[in-house]
């Protein structure tokens, strides 16, 4: 399953919680809060390109799926980490405790990240 298309950001649960125990500042909590981020995501084969837009901040970051990479965090720190594909639509990788699991069903990607017992969801829809 391909991944590439861009996407809107449709919900999220626990946003400030866990931004809150990732050791996000609060001003950028509060701003990013209501934010409709864009992701865009361009794969070619198991590379990887991932932009997000949420307001005033861009956040690039690429991988190579089973390959050591650097990853910019939710607080800006660059974390090297593996990224694994399970099945044919699901993404993930441990950054820093934090556990990510991307899944794509139809036109509609699920980003689940899980640190301590604080679970934050995302839900995006293709536009």
């Amino acid at each position: 399953m391909n991944f590439s298309g861009k996407y809107q950001l449709q919900s999220q649960e626990n946003f400030e919680a866990f931004m809150k125990a990732a050791g996000v500042p609060d001003d950028i909590i509060q701003k990013g809060k209501d934010v409709k981020g864009v992701s865009e995501i361009v794969q070619t084969g198991k590379h990887f390109k991932l932009t997000i837009s949420t307001g005033t901040r861009l956040l690039v970051n690429e991988f190579t799926l089973g390959e050591e990479c650097q990853l910019e965090t939710l607080t800006g720190e660059k974390v090297k980490t593996v990224v694994q594909m399970e099945g044919d639509n699901k993404l993930v990788t441990t950054l820093k405790g934090i556990k990510s699991v991307t899944e794509l069903n139809g036109d509609t990607i699920t980003n689940t990240m899980t640190l301590g017992d604080i679970v934050f969801k995302r839900i995006s829809k293709r536009i």
